[in-house]
C-alpha cells in the first residue's frame, strides 16, 4: 500500500485550486488536470495522494465499493520523477495522469498480477504487460490493480460479476446492492466513483461494455489486434481485447491512442499495422451524427429490457434530430444467440487451456501453479475461500479439451465467423450501407445474488465478440436512478468512426451523472 500519513490539507488546497469540491476530483478530465499541472497550481504527487485518500475513504471504509485490489507502493515516487521531467519536458497528454490496470495485466514491480485468484498470488511476470508498458512511457502513473470477476468471469456457471476469492464482492456505486456487472468491475466502479482519471479493463464478450453501461461510464472495446494483448492473463485468442474506460468519450479516445501498436508479442496486432491511430480525440466532432446511417438491430439486441429500450429509444430519438440518418429495424442475418453462444463456449474452453498453460509457462520461479491443472487442484484443497458460492465448471471443462488442432475447435471456430460474422454482422452493415449500429449495452443493474448468480438477460457485445470488431459504449440515461448505456457497434478499425458517434452523442445528451452511494436503488 501507498505510505500512510498523508496530510489532507495541501489536497484541499490542490481541489480548490482546480474548482473542484472539496470531497475530490469528481468529474474532473485529462484536460483540466494537464492544465492545472501545466500552469504549476498541481502536481502529479498531489493528484495521487488525493485519489489514494478518495479510495481509503470510499473504496475500502464507507460504501466499501472494493474496486481497488492494491495500490502501487512505488506510485507516489513514479509521480514526483514525473513532475520533475515536466519541467523539462511534456510526454504528452497522459504526463502525471493516474491509472488503473485491471488484474490480469501484468506489471513486473511490486504489484501482483492474479485475475482475482489466489492461486496466483506471488505468481510473478517476467516483464510488464505490452500495454502497461505503453501506459508507462506515455507518462501516466500507474496507481494500482483493480479488481475483477475472478479469471475474467471464466470460471463457474453460474457466478457473479465482480467477485474473486481475493476481494470478495466488488459493489455499483450507484446501488450498493446490485451488480457492477464484469469482468472489468473494478476499472468500471473505480471510473464512475472518481476514485481515478481513467482505468484499463479487457474484455472477450461484454467485460468492458458492461460495466461501462451499468456503472454510468464510457468504456472501448478495440477491434482484436488494435492493442496488444502480450502479458495479460487470457481467456482466447480470436476475441480478448483490451481497452480503456473513462467518464467522457475524449478521455477514453486520449487513452486508447497511448494503447495502440504492432507488438511482436502479440501476432494479431499485425493486421493493425497501417489502421491503428495514436490520436483518437482528433476523429471527435460535436456535429459528428450529421449524416451518419446508423442501423438498429431489433431482433436479438432489444426486447430483453423495457427499461433499457425505453432510454436507447429516446437516444436514437435524439441522434435523429441531430441529423442521423436512422436504419429502424436492422436485422442480423443467422443471429441465433443460444446456438452461437454454444459454438462460441466450445472456441473459449479450447483457447482458454491453451492460453493459460502458455501464460503460466512464462512465469518466475516461486509460482504455485504452473498449469490450469494445478489450479484446479489449487481450489479443490482450498475450497472454502476459492469456491465459497460457485465452484469451478469451465476451469473443469477446459481441460478436459484437446489441443487447438481438434476438429471440435475448428468447426466451432469456424461456426462463430462464417454465421456469427461473415453471413450476420457483415451483411447487416453491408446492406444498409450502415457507419455503425446502435443498441442498449444491457440491462440496469441487477441485485447481487451469491446463491443463483446473475440475473444477465442481454447485451450488445455477441456478434463484436464473435467477429473481434469495436464497441463504444456511452452513458444514455438512467432508470430509477440506475445507469443505462447505449453501444455503438462497427466493423473491424472503425473507433475513429465509433468514437466520432459517440461524443455527437454524448455532448447532445449529457447523460453521465455521479454515483451517489445508495444502499439499494430507489
Amino acid at each position: 500500500m501507498l505510505a500512510t500519513g498523508l496530510g489532507a490539507t495541501p489536497l484541499l488546497g490542490a481541489c480548490a485550486t482546480l474548482g473542484l469540491p472539496p470531497s475530490g476530483v469528481e468529474e474532473v478530465t485529462i484536460a483540466a488536470l494537464q492544465a492545472a499541472m501545466q500552469a504549476g497550481r498541481l502536481s502529479a504527487e498531489s493528484l495521487v495522494q488525493l485519489y489514494v485518500e478518495r479510495i481509503r475513504e470510499i473504496d475500502a471504509a464507507g460504501p466499501t465499493l472494493r474496486s481497488v485490489q492494491e495500490l502501487n507502493p512505488d506510485a507516489i515516487a513514479i509521480a514526483r520523477a514525473l513532475d520533475g521531467e515536466r519541467a523539462r519536458k511534456r510526454r504528452g497528454p497522459l504526463h502525471g495522469i493516474p491509472v488503473l490496470l485491471k488484474d490480469n495485466i501484468a506489471t513486473a514491480d511490486r504489484m501482483e498480477t492474479t485475475a482475482g485468484t489466489l492461486a496466483l498470488v506471488g505468481a510473478r511476470p517476467r516483464e510488464d504487460a505490452t500495454v502497461a508498458r505503453k501506459l508507462r512511457e506515455a507518462g501516466t502513473v500507474i496507481l494500482g490493480k483493480a479488481t475483477m470477476s475472478e479469471w475474467a468471469y471464466f470460471k463457474s456457471s453460474p457466478g457473479s460479476s465482480g467477485w474473486s476469492a481475493r476481494s470478495g464482492q466488488a459493489k455499483n456505486p450507484y446501488a450498493l446492492n446490485r451488480t457492477p456487472c464484469g469482468s472489468s468491475s473494478g476499472s468500471a466502479i473505480a471510473v464512475a466513483a472518481n476514485l481515478v482519471t481513467v482505468a484499463i479493463g479487457t474484455e472477450t464478450d461484454g467485460s468492458i461494455i458492461c460495466p461501462s453501461g451499468v456503472n454510468g461510464v464510457v468504456g472501448v472495446k478495440p477491434t482484436v489486434g488494435l492493442t496488444s494483448r502480450a502479458g495479460v492473463i487470457p481467456i482466447s485468442a480470436s476475441q480478448d481485447t483490451v481497452g480503456p474506460f473513462a467518464r467522457t468519450v475524449t478521455d477514453a479516445a486520449i487513452v486508447l491512442g497511448a494503447l495502440t501498436g504492432v507488438d511482436p508479442r502479440d501476432p494479431a496486432t499485425q493486421a493493425g499495422a497501417d489502421k491503428a491511430q495514436t490520436e483518437y480525440a482528433r476523429f471527435l466532432d460535436p456535429d459528428g451524427l450529421r449524416g451518419a446511417r446508423i442501423g438498429v438491430p431489433r431482433e436479438g439486441y432489444f426486447g430483453y429490457s423495457a427499461k433499457a429500450d425505453g432510454v436507447a429509444n429516446q437516444a436514437i430519438e435524439a441522434m435523429r434530430t441531430r441529423g442521423a440518418i436512422i436504419v429502424d429495424p436492422v436485422k442480423i442475418p443467422n443471429f441465433d444467440r443460444a446456438a452461437l453462444t454454444a459454438a462460441e463456449i466450445t472456441v473459449l474452453l479450447y483457447e482458454f487451456k491453451a492460453g493459460v498453460n502458455a501464460y503460466l509457462a512464462e512465469l518466475m520461479p516461486g509460482a504455485q501453479v504452473r498449469t490450469l491443472e494445478d489450479i484446479i487442484e489449487f481450489n479443490t484443497k482450498n475450497a472454502a475461500t476459492n469456491m465459497p458460492y460457485f465452484g469451478q465448471e469451465l476451469l473443469v471443462r477446459a481441460q478436459a479439451k484437446g489441443d487447438l488442432t481438434e476438429a471440435e475447435y475448428l468447426e466451432a471456430l469456424d461456426k462463430c465467423r462464417r454465421l456469427g460474422v461473415k453471413e450476420g454482422f457483415d451483411v447487416a452493415m453491408d446492406q444498409n450501407q450502415l457507419d455503425a449500429m446502435v443498441a442498449p449495452t444491457t440491462t440496469p443493474a441487477w441485485p447481487v445474488d451469491l446463491v443463483n448468480g446473475d440475473q444477465f438477460r442481454g447485451s450488445s457485445a455477441k456478434s463484436a465478440a464473435l467477429a473481434g470488431y469495436p464497441l463504444v459504449s456511452v452513458p444514455a440515461g438512467a432508470t430509477m436512478g440506475l445507469p443505462v448505456g447505449i453501444t455503438f457497434m462497427g466493423l473491424a478499425w472503425s473507433e475513429p468512426t465509433l468514437l466520432k458517434l459517440a461524443y455527437a452523442f454524448e455532448q447532445a445528451s449529457n447523460a453521465r451523472r455521479p454515483p451517489r452511494y445508495l444502499a439499494t436503488s430507489p
